[in-house]
């Protein structure tokens, strides 16, 4: 099996993204791991013409960078709509 560069490139990124996903309780800077790898992942999505993902990938680095503030603040984001009672 032959990888080339941005196969590779794509494979490093995403295995990243699922390393820091999981580490992301242990401390706050996992979770700006993640939002870096996520950026790399929306990179090769656009290099290989997979725009969609592209896309998705970059929302997620900026969830994920939202989350690290927060985190690293210790405030917590507003609650959500579907979080409410009504």
């Amino acid at each position: 099996m032959h990888l080339d560069r941005l196969s590779l490139f794509g494979l490093i990124a995403v295995a990243l993204m699922l390393l820091f996903y999981a580490m992301e309780d242990r401390s706050p800077a996992y979770i700006l791991a993640f939002a870096g790898a996520c950026i790399l992942g929306s990179v090769y999505g656009f290099l290989q013409g997979a725009w969609p993902f592209g896309l998705v990938e970059g929302v997620w680095s900026v969830v994920a960078l939202r989350r690290w503030i927060f985190a690293r603040t210790g405030t917590q984001a507003a609650p959500s709509c579907a979080n409410t009672v009504r």
